[in-house]
């Protein structure tokens, strides 16, 4: 039973920096692709990065320059440091990973981020 686990959510003025990690356990198969998402109140829920296992990064257009994705693959785990924050930035993250041979896509529950103008 493949799990994946968020932290390091929380309340940040405007201007400030948080660390999110995932963690995915349970497979005895590796993972392909890791990403993270967000979604807001009221809004679609979007691909904020995502990394392939070589370490290919993409980023959604809003968050360039200030969001820096990066991965563990002996850990099997996927961090996403945010800096600069705005207030726009407030959404639960969510982090999803792609087993590979099933290519299943395995969802955490997500964790809060509250940025404060």
């Amino acid at each position: 039973q493949v799990q994946v686990v968020e932290s390091g959510g929380g309340l940040v003025q405007a201007g400030g920096s948080l660390t999110l990690s995932c963690v995915a356990s349970g497979s005895i198969f590796s993972f392909n692709d890791m990403a993270w998402y967000r979604q807001a109140p009221g809004k679609q829920r979007e691909l904020v990065a995502a990394i392939t296992r070589a370490g290919d990064a993409t980023y959604t257009d809003a968050i360039k320059g200030r969001f820096t994705i990066s991965r563990d693959n002996a850990k099997n785990t996927v961090s996403l440091q945010m800096d600069s924050l705005e207030p726009d930035d407030t959404a639960v993250y969510l982090c999803s990973v792609r087993q590979s041979v099933s290519y299943t896509w395995f969802w955490g529950q997500g964790t809060q981020v509250t940025v404060s103008s």
